[in-house]
């Protein structure tokens, strides 16, 4: 063999010896799946006369606390974030002091009691900044917007559909705007989320049938998760179509109202409802891998629910 040739197979084995070193590398040395929280229904009203805090009432400080000192990727807060109406006085006073220690990873939507206040400014002001057009809380007048999370998309929806330009049926703005995300964004792991929960075993809101648009089109794009809250409890649900048929392929739901506001019952249980609870506030943990997904529900001091698995993309 000439010199050449030597030469070029040593660099062919010291490839190979690389590629093999890299294959071989610990699971320690992989990073870590990104791990987010979500949570919604969470600051009681500062003029509550419970506000201080009794056994189930105004424990958003407790809840609030399950996030510290966790390396978290993203937060998401999953509207009625800030009691009785979303002012942003009442952000400052209750919100900024607890869950606003994590601000800087929120990424939220709005729920009904935010638009107590006309155009959910206080919600946006709070989020964004005081007259800001846009920021961390989408668009102005929107509040839908999506991103990334390792190999996850993530969607942002907003589910109060009486209070924006169209509301959520096929067809409207904010619809098309999901559809063309879709599009544009084909991962093969999808997250969504939105305030008014489609399937609902709670005694005081139930089902929600003005956002089946929405789970039309994230189950023809075969996304994987939607959280909402809404109803103060939690409940897990098998994968199932947007008319609630249990379908193995379809999209798992949780509803995690469980923030710290207060909690309340159950009414008649939803066919594909897995697992509810109304008894203990807390927060849901997922963490985002390649190819699935696994979740943890984490109690406020105190109670002891729990409720974990895993799921595929």
């Amino acid at each position: 063999m000439s010199v050449r040739g030597i030469l070029l197979a040593v660099g062919a084995l010291a490839v190979g010896v690389a590629v093999a070193v890299a294959y071989l590398a610990t699971p320690e040395e992989q990073p870590p799946a990104p791990v987010i929280i979500a949570a919604g229904d969470i600051a009681c009203d500062p003029a509550n006369q419970l506000y201080a805090g009794d056994e189930f009432a105004c424990r958003h400080r407790e809840t609030a606390d399950l996030l510290a000192g966790r390396e978290l990727a993203a937060v998401l807060p999953l509207g009625d974030l800030q009691y009785e109406d979303g002012s942003l006085e009442q952000f400052e006073a209750a919100y900024k002091p607890t869950w606003g220690r994590y601000d800087a990873i929120s990424r939220p939507i709005p729920g009904n009691h935010e638009y107590d206040v006309e155009d959910a400014a206080g919600y946006f002001d709070y989020f964004n900044g005081i007259g800001e057009a846009s920021g961390r809380a989408g668009e102005r007048g929107q509040g839908w917007y999506s991103y990334d999370v390792g190999a996850w998309h993530l969607i942002a929806l907003n589910s109060n559909c009486d209070y924006i330009d169209g509301g959520c049926e096929e067809g409207s703005p904010q619809n098309d705007w999901l559809e063309n995300d879709l599009e544009e964004h084909p991962s093969s792991c999808t997250l969504a989320y939105w305030h008014h929960a489609r399937f609902s075993s709670g005694d005081e809101h139930g089902d929600s049938a003005r956002v089946e648009a929405f789970w039309e089109d994230l189950d023809a794009a075969d996304a994987d998760l939607i959280l909402s809250g809404h109803d103060h409890l939690y409940e897990r649900f098998a994968p199932q179509t947007a008319s609630g048929a249990a379908d193995p392929n379809g999209i798992r739901q949780f509803t995690v109202g469980t923030g710290g506001d207060s909690l309340r019952g159950f009414g008649e249980i939803s066919p594909n409802s897995e697992v509810r609870q109304g008894d203990s506030l807390g927060v849901l943990e997922l963490t985002l891998e390649s190819f699935g997904y696994d979740w943890r529900f984490l109690p406020a001091a105190g109670e002891d629910f729990t409720d974990s698995g895993s799921g595929t993309c």
